[in-house]
């Protein structure tokens, strides 16, 4: 018990909780407002700071920074390289958000999190990552944060909006992808690493980046593993974010059904609001409650993973039946933070404060979000080696895995929407 309880203090995945218990305090208290965001540039980079001021950014960073240090220390870890390494990592998000923000980068798709990961891989790969920036090279804390935040913008009265139709395309069609994915993997394709097969099987079937974040820590993926996942998803959401609005409309796809299409496949919230913007407010409006009924998923396939790698993976047939507590030991424990960040802003801070003002609060939990998820990119980047992630693509099993798992998912997305919002299963929304 005193080892539990001091894991409170010295686990990354409980101060991943404390450090977005903070932020999100610090939020509806009305401490933190205003987090500084580039604005959109077309010739002059410097036009993208024109938005956020230095004074606001300085601020931004010295504010995480801080609570990442204070986390580091209390872990057990040097904190002093720490400190010197999260100013380049912040530096190059930074760089990260500004070349998003361009005009044409942004207009063909190309996120924040993919220039992270680039920019990162092109330290790590040309003059190397040094001990000092290692140090901060931190992208399980950063996400994990995240993705507590993540968990406020989940509210129940959202979920409960389409009803029967959207939890069908949400909850029934993710599973069944993320089954077919794992069986074609093992059994077809055979791939060697079990990891590998989950990690892209959830990426493709939940919600991309997040997902794949989640199921990596219940699994123990590799870094090259989870950065290979993570790295097809987003090249494909690109495409699937211009292509399928596009389809969409070439076969007169009713808006409702169009937008729990896009809402079931595309792999980024970000690129479900974009795609569905395309197709008119209707198809924006489903596309975003599809994504974020689908985004509830993310602890519930953490869980399930974690139990089947204690039961079925890693199991030996000799030795003793796992007790539950093995579970609980491989559970990634920020999921917690995930759904109580949920339940407490669904039950408590949207009823009592209203829709306009926790409108207000989530704006702030968004933008920080951004900013962790941008440094946890960098920070993956810092960590991967060309030569390990070509060593994963191997024979090509991983996109083969990813092309043909995806291509289920659109086509059972596509019909199950049909059936759903089409007026075949229930009255037309």
């Amino acid at each position: 018990m005193n080892k539990e309880i001091a894991k409170l203090w010295k686990a990354e995945d409980y101060w991943a909780v404390w450090i977005a218990a903070i932020l999100l305090g610090g939020a509806i208290l009305g401490i933190l407002h205003g987090v500084p965001s580039l604005k959109s540039w077309t010739s002059a980079p410097l036009d993208a700071f024109r938005a956020a001021s230095p004074r606001a950014l300085l601020l931004l960073g010295l504010g995480l920074g801080a609570l990442f240090q204070i986390g580091v220390f209390l872990m057990g870890r040097e904190a002093k390289p720490f400190a010197a390494g999260f100013v380049v990592v912040f530096l190059l998000a930074l760089v990260s958000f500004a070349v998003a923000a361009q005009s044409s980068v942004k207009a063909v798709g190309l996120e924040y999190v993919l220039w992270a990961l680039l920019l990162g891989m092109l330290v790590a790969n040309t003059v190397g990552t040094p001990a000092w920036l290692k140090a901060a090279a931190k992208p399980e804390l950063y996400v994990k944060t995240g993705l507590v935040l993540l968990g406020a913008e989940i509210l129940f009265s959202e979920i409960t909006r389409l009803g029967p139709p959207g939890l069908l395309v949400a909850w029934v069609v993710t599973p069944t992808v993320i089954v077919f994915m794992w069986l074609f993997g093992t059994r077809w394709l055979k791939m060697p690493s079990k990891a590998l097969t989950i990690v892209v099987a959830v990426s493709t079937s939940v919600c991309g980046v997040s997902a794949a974040i989640a199921t990596a820590a219940a699994c123990r993926a590799k870094k090259e593993e989870l950065t290979l996942a993570i790295g097809m998803t987003m090249v494909f959401t690109t495409v699937m974010m211009v292509a399928m609005p596009v389809v969409a409309k070439a076969i007169g796809l009713d808006a409702a059904v169009a937008g729990a299409w896009l809402g079931g496949t595309i792999d980024s919230t970000g690129a479900v609001v974009a795609a569905g913007a395309i197709l008119g407010e209707e198809a924006e409006r489903v596309a975003a409650v599809i994504k974020m009924v689908q985004n509830i998923l993310i602890g519930v396939v953490a869980f399930f993973v974690a139990l089947f790698w204690v039961a079925r993976i890693e199991h030996d047939p000799s030795g003793p039946r796992p007790g539950l507590m093995e579970v609980w030991y491989r559970f990634p424990k920020f999921i917690l933070g995930f759904v109580l960040a949920s339940l407490v802003f669904s039950f408590f801070v949207h009823p009592v404060l209203g829709e306009a003002r926790t409108g207000e609060i989530l704006d702030v939990s968004k933008a920080l979000r951004a900013w962790l998820f941008c440094l946890a990119f960098v920070a993956i980047g810092l960590e991967s080696n060309f030569r390990e992630m070509a060593h994963q693509l191997v024979g090509g099993k991983p996109v083969v895995l990813y092309l043909v798992g995806q291509t289920f998912n659109i086509l059972l997305t596509l019909l199950v929407a049909w059936l759903a919002f089409g007026g075949i299963l229930f009255p037309r929304p």
